[in-house]
């Protein structure tokens, strides 16, 4: 299945991380949600993102890997790549955008957002994603 999905992220505590070429950035403890999307698999995707053993590649696997970070839900919709832009953009209208970060390849002002509260998530109408295995 192809589509877009956001994941629930905890940071526990104030962090920097070297997020590659990107460079150092300051993480505040507190909840974020970071916007995606998968084209082949969003099952392999998003199944990925929960493992902190796998070969760094997006700016949001620096993020996941750090032993204060926890992944604690992921959501999905099925629809077209453009949606992943659009959901980006609708965050950062209600949420604070992380600036450029996981959005090399659009125009989005950013991908990661620090959440104020849950209740925009809950206007996505996204489904929960459930790990099996």
């Amino acid at each position: 299945m192809k589509g877009i999905y956001f994941l629930v992220i905890d940071v526990k505590k104030n962090i920097f991380k070297t997020i590659g070429a990107f460079g150092k950035i300051r993480f505040k403890k507190g909840i974020y949600v970071y916007v995606g999307s998968a084209q082949n698999s969003i099952e392999k995707r998003v199944s990925r993102h929960f493992s902190k053993n796998k070969k760094i590649r997006w700016h949001i696997d620096y993020l996941l890997v750090d032993q204060n970070v926890d992944l604690k839900k992921a959501f999905y919709k099925k629809t077209e790549k453009d949606q992943e832009c659009k959901t980006a953009i609708f965050l950062s209208d209600r949420e604070k955008p992380i600036e450029k970060f996981g959005c090399s390849d659009c125009r989005c002002c950013s991908h990661l957002f620090r959440l104020n509260t849950l209740k925009n998530l809950k206007k996505l109408k996204f489904k929960e994603f459930k790990i099996t295995g």
